[in-house]
């Protein structure tokens, strides 16, 4: 079978992942703190801020479809109230280079980062953030709205819960910590109030009221644009005894914010790989699997089994975000096709998923690990900022050219 017509077949970056230079972030901070939690700083990641018409350029032709960036606040808005009108210009020609490309944009209008003066004023656990986060989205959107047909307002929404659970994770079984994670949960007096690190139930009430009173302010300046949210979605198995823990893990993560999304136009999924649960919580991965970079295990069945149950929700759905971390190119391959032939399962059975887009389109900064992760499907010389295609790109792009699988 081949996929619907108008299937959108991307590839996805964050800004501070791939542009570089962000300086008036809240990463940027916390990236040269003295002992920061980085393994090493962003500095000029990818340089895609200036080289976007030429990675642009190779998602063309590949024959990719679809491309799937974030706009940086941070940018926007270095500074409270002062809006850059040189970073509106830049974030249109961005657009407007993807138009000339015959390349769709999905925009995600926050990807973890946020201007350094919010975290002064409270960061994510702010009750005033809401209201400062739809202002920046219905000034970009009042700016660029006609050059946006979907918007994600905030990426992984869900997130922190994961990364508490995560962390205590860790706390119990450091040895599974990946390489450059700290393992011991920070305190609430010490730990930074970024989205990353919003894990109290103010901060997620305040994250859940930022996509709302965000979707309201793009459809009031732009009531074209599709808008949606993405959700870092795992795949929860249960050992015998853990079938409740494994369910109330999947509520906390997913079914705890369908509320919010009432009113929105699509969901963005996006998986990596499986959880086992237990009765205790969290399973260690099957003796002799197959590990990632990131210490997930290879598990590329997790996508269609997520999609399955997050079609729930009654929303069309993209996948925004699939991929490995993997040094081999040929495992990426296989981690690909075998997860398509999933998602094509799904289509074929009803399931309304209309685009797959992968992360990433280029090796980049992979937040606290730095720059050792390699999730892309082109290659970054850092020193010269030459880009190399991997054979993925090329496996990718053709099945995009032909909306099916071999």
């Amino acid at each position: 079978m081949t996929f619907p017509d108008g299937f959108l077949w991307g590839a996805a970056t964050a800004a501070h992942q791939v542009e570089g230079g962000n300086v008036t972030s809240d990463f940027w901070a916390l990236e040269h703190a003295p002992g920061s939690m980085f393994a090493e700083p962003s500095g000029d990641a990818c340089d895609h801020y200036r080289l976007y018409r030429e990675d642009i350029g190779l998602l063309r032709d590949l024959g990719f479809t679809a491309y799937r960036f974030s706009i940086e606040w941070a940018r926007v808005e270095p500074e409270d109230g002062f809006v850059s009108r040189a970073a509106i210009a830049h974030y249109r020609d961005v657009l407007e280079a993807c138009h000339e490309a015959g390349i769709t944009p999905m925009v995600t209008l926050h990807h973890f980062t946020s201007p350094h003066w919010l975290m002064d004023l409270g960061g994510w656990e702010y009750d005033g953030t809401p209201e400062r986060f739809a202002a920046y989205c219905h000034m970009v959107m009042d700016e660029l709205g006609p050059l946006i047909p979907y918007a994600a307002t905030i990426n992984e929404a869900n997130i922190a819960r994961l990364t508490r659970r995560m962390i205590e994770g860790f706390t119990k079984a450091p040895e599974q910590a990946p390489v450059g994670v700290g393992r011991d949960r920070p305190d609430a007096a010490s730990r930074p109030n970024t989205f990353l690190f919003t894990w109290s139930d103010t901060g997620l009430e305040v994250v859940k009221r930022a996509h709302v009173e965000a979707r309201r302010a793009i459809k009031n300046a732009s009531p074209s644009t599709r808008v949606g949210a993405t959700f870092a979605l795992q795949d929860y198995q249960s050992e015998p005894g853990g079938e409740k823990a494994a369910e109330e893990r999947w509520a906390e993560s997913f079914e705890d914010f369908l509320p919010a999304l009432d009113g929105d136009d699509f969901l963005g999924v996006q998986n990596y790989s499986r959880v086992l649960v237990g009765a205790d919580g969290t399973l260690p991965h099957p003796e002799g699997a197959e590990l990632t970079q990131m210490g997930y295990e290879f598990y590329p069945q997790a996508l269609e089994n997520v999609l399955r149950r997050a079609a729930s929700a009654g929303l069309p759905m993209f996948v925004t975000e699939h991929g490995i971390a993997t040094g081999d190119d040929a495992r990426r391959v296989e981690f690909v096709r075998r997860a398509l032939v999933g998602l094509e399962r799904c289509v074929a059975d009803g399931v309304d998923v209309r685009g797959y887009f992968h992360w990433s389109m280029l090796d980049n900064f992979e937040w606290m690990l730095g720059y050792a992760p390699a999730f892309g499907l082109i290659a970054v010389d850092r020193t010269t900022q030459r880009r190399t295609v991997k054979d993925s790109a090329r496996v990718l792009g053709n099945i995009a050219r032909r909306n099916a699988l071999a």
